[in-house]
């Protein structure tokens, strides 16, 4: 074991009507201003708004409500929502939503606190110095955004929309409030890609080039089974309380950090990450839902970089899937096969044209491939580097 660092801070209040804590949780951490963002109109719609909303009233705080966030947040609607916040004077921020509305959330946060500044001046290189508290009332199990350090914005108002994320611990919310039942009248489409992205959190972690942290190993392996195990009882059944709880602990676990602990120096041993950058490059350009984008591209990244560490792929294979029989490559590629057929059983794609709607042609092809780059100005991943050809590769066998 590596020495590490390891910082989780969020406070987790877990289980059915939990909600009804906001109040006190907002006054625990100093919000008497507080600034509530949403999505679309599901929360208006299903009345958790105006049940939130009366409960801070009600404990004499001052309440501003602002949606509009979507899938893929964006720095318009964030921009928006800084001024509105700004005007207001809020000195709490509380997302109620999933990773979209709390990632916004983040950046708004850390833009509010921080006079003069643009919100994609973070995102583009400024440090991260201040930031309000950050509250979540999760509804979607997926992104982990209620515990992680990091956040997602596409910036929309460019000639050309680009998708980046930044890592900072002023990302940590406060506190999160879980109640599973809160994700039942989910889409079953949202469910599965859910399922996809807290799979592939940790899986993003698990193939590393730092080995030798056997208990991390564990724990990873263990919540990767897990999501297998209970993702396509959600998916078939969302009124089904305990495969629902399991996913939205999962979705927590992934993105908390704990996966990935075992450092070299004093962070978290590093993730490959590589299908979330081919992802986000899909999604800035397309708009396609974020768990979707990870299962159309994995198998292919996985059996390009496999002969880097085949061993990582064997032992994947038989600790999530039971996988034993068979020489090193039948293990690997059964390993790769019961992935894309879990990914199937969410109703996720796992081939680029399923998520397309058709062929990819060879120039989207190379549009992915330059925003992935950035435009050829970098590589990406570490379980094996992959420059702009590799990428490129990765899309055409996608």
């Amino acid at each position: 074991m590596q020495k590490f660092v390891y910082y989780a801070p969020t406070e987790i209040v877990f289980g059915r009507g939990e909600e009804a804590r906001a109040a006190e949780l907002v006054q625990r951490y100093g919000g008497k201003r507080v600034f509530v963002i949403y999505g679309g109109n599901s929360a208006k719609k299903s009345g958790l708004l105006a049940r939130i909303e009366e409960n801070l009233r009600a404990a004499g705080l001052s309440v501003l409500s602002s949606g509009g966030v979507v899938p893929n947040p964006l720095v318009s609607t964030a921009r928006r929502m800084v001024e509105e916040a700004r005007a207001f004077q809020a000195d709490f921020i509380l997302a109620l939503g999933g990773g979209s509305v709390i990632d916004t959330a983040k950046g708004v946060a850390h833009t509010v606190a921080t006079p003069g500044s643009d919100i994609w001046e973070f995102w583009t290189g400024r440090k991260v110095e201040a930031s309000l508290p950050i509250g979540v009332i999760l509804t979607i199990s997926a992104a982990g955004s209620e515990t992680s350090n990091s956040a997602v914005l596409t910036n929309d108002t460019l000639p050309q929309p680009t998708k980046r994320g930044i890592t900072t611990d002023f990302n940590r919310p406060k506190f999160a409030i879980l109640n599973p039942e809160l994700t039942m009248t989910l889409p079953v489409w949202q469910i599965g890609a859910g399922a996809a992205d807290i799979f592939m959190h940790t899986a993003e972690r698990y193939f590393t080039p730092i080995l030798g942290n056997h208990l991390s190993d564990e724990i990873a392996e263990g919540l990767l089974r897990d999501v297998v195990h209970f993702g396509p009882i959600a998916v078939k059944n969302p009124q089904d309380y305990e495969a629902m709880s399991e996913l939205m602990w999962c979705g927590s676990v992934s993105h908390v950090g704990l996966t990935g602990i075992g450092a070299k120096g004093d962070t978290p041993r590093d993730g490959d990450w590589s299908c979330h950058q081919l992802g986000m490059a899909l999604s800035a350009i397309g708009d396609y839902t974020h768990g979707a984008t990870l299962t159309a591209v994995f198998p292919a990244w996985a059996r390009y970089v496999k002969d880097a560490n085949p061993a990582r792929f064997v032992r994947f294979a038989e600790k999530v899937y039971g996988i034993t029989e068979g020489t090193e490559e039948e293990r690997i590629e059964a390993g790769i096969k019961a992935s894309e057929d879990f990914f199937a059983s969410l109703g996720m794609p796992i081939r680029l044209g399923e998520l397309l709607g058709h062929a990819a042609s060879e120039e989207e092809i190379l549009a992915f491939t330059d925003e992935c780059s950035y435009q050829k100005s970098r590589s990406i991943g570490s379980f094996r580097v992959l420059a702009y050809e590799d990428i490129r590769n990765i899309y055409s066998r996608a």
